[in-house]
């Protein structure tokens, strides 16, 4: 195989639109179109069909093997602090400390913190409930409360693990989990916070009162008590501290005390992910057998799913590799010039084009990771950077294509131009303030 450049690049190019093609117009599921994207640009550079075989099959080994139980843990914590009503606790304890006056903002801060284990559409779903009685309690319009939701929720998924998208680039690129989390969270907050302010002023601009979705009523009927605040908040709060921890300690590298050392394990991501679904467990009353049973089935089955987005992700990043494209783009001026913007617009496009940010950051890192050195990014802190870029690219623009927009419309009542002129342009606004942040953080740290 001796591909020119051009013929390189054409074949990319045709990947991507097959991909964007796929799972945006014909509704295909995002694994087979990653899957059919690997030999489409394995052929056009005339790579032996055993070959882009075998690197798919590496590729997709590679990815199982350092975030397979990460992405299982993590789907099961969620499950369970959706079942046990840790989630609508943490919302009612931050209420009570904003007021009534202040629910948007209440709303926006329980969005970030439930987001951080829980997925946003799921974390969503499961609060908007919650969010129809305080809009209706406090007389504050729909648009507003649902937005400062979505965006509370919508921050941390698109730049933390364990959410596939940042945890699939952090290990496709090389980046450290606890050092993500730690930069990523202070990173988050102001994309919450431009979320949240832009909720208030255009959902007051545009009223919407909203409807209720007879799922959420069947969910608002449901009285099951929930467990103490601090029970419910231990499970989310627990596995950070251990993973941030583990990733300070482990800088150090000579032997330390044995508590350092108990850390360090704590510390890794599957048993902190472990640690907290067994508080999770704690935090329920009652357990049944069959009722177990089935929480861990459908964790199982929704991480599956999950799983195999980011396994062809990383086939597909194993065949972009085997091209040689970083070789060719090695010596590129115009990509050191660009540095984390190009990760950025690169994502933003494949999220705008084709609607979730999860297939658009496993994408993005796939084909950039090869190109950190000629971006001036390969090392350790310009890893980060770079994921980090990429979630803010993945930000931009949830509309009509993002199933996130539609599970918001769906349990809000909004109306499709409430959404495009809320939302959408929350999101956007989501995205510019991130990568402004970034980069600022970039200027700040060494690599």
């Amino acid at each position: 195989m001796n591909a020119s450049f051009l013929q390189v690049l054409i074949c990319l190019a045709a990947g991507i639109v097959l991909i964007i093609l796929l799972t945006a117009k014909y509704r295909v599921h995002a694994f087979f179109a990653l899957l059919l994207a690997c030999f489409v640009v394995g052929i056009g550079v005339q790579m032996p069909v055993p070959e882009i075989l075998k690197a798919s099959k590496e590729g997709f080994g590679n990815i199982m093997r350092s975030l397979g139980l990460i992405i299982v843990l993590g789907t099961t914590l969620g499950v369970l602090l959706e079942h046990t009503g840790c989630t609508r606790v943490m919302a009612d304890y931050i209420l009570r400390r904003t007021g009534e006056k202040r629910a948007p903002l209440a709303m926006s801060i329980t969005g970030f913190v439930v987001g951080l284990p829980i997925f946003c559409d799921s974390g969503f779903i499961v609060l908007s409930g919650l969010n129809h009685s305080i809009a209706k309690r406090t007389g504050i319009s729909m648009a507003v409360m649902a937005v400062s939701l979505a965006t509370g929720l919508y921050a941390v998924h698109c730049l933390l693990p364990p959410h596939p998208g940042a945890a699939a680039a952090a290990g496709t690129i090389g980046v450290d989990y606890g050092k993500l989390i730690g930069v990523g969270v202070l990173v988050a907050i102001p994309s919450m916070i431009i979320g949240y302010a832009w909720a208030i002023y255009a959902g007051k601009k545009w009223p919407e009162t909203g409807s209720r979705h007879p799922a959420t009523e069947e969910k608002e009927q449901e009285t099951i008590k929930g467990p103490k605040t601090l029970a419910a908040f231990l499970p989310v709060i627990v596995p950070i501290l251990l993973i941030a921890l583990h990733s300070f300690f482990v800088m150090e590298k000579e032997n330390g005390a044995g508590w350092q050392n108990i850390i360090l394990i704590a510390g890794e991501p599957v048993i902190a992910l472990s640690i907290g679904i067994l508080l999770a467990f704690a935090a329920g009353r009652q357990w049944k057998r069959d009722t177990v049973s089935h929480l861990l089935t459908e964790s199982a089955e929704k991480a599956g799913g999950i799983l195999v987005i980011i396994g062809a992700g990383g086939a597909f990043g194993a065949v972009l590799a085997a091209t040689g494209l970083g070789k060719h783009l090695g010596n590129s001026t115009a990509l050191e010039n660009m540095g984390i913007f190009f990760p950025f617009l690169l994502t933003a496009v494949l999220k705008t084009a084709q609607g979730s940010s999860t297939v658009a950051i496993i994408t993005a890192a796939s084909i950039v990771q090869p190109l950190l050195p000629a971006m001036g990014l390969d090392s350790e802190n310009g890893r980060l950077i770079t994921v980090l870029a990429m979630g803010a690219g993945s930000m931009m623009i949830s509309h009509a294509n993002d199933a996130y927009f539609w599970v918001i419309a769906k349990f809000s009542g909004l109306n499709m131009r409430t959404m495009l002129r809320v939302y959408t342009l929350a999101s956007i606004w989501m995205g510019l303030v991130t990568l402004l942040t970034v980069y600022i953080l970039s200027r700040c740290i060494s690599y």
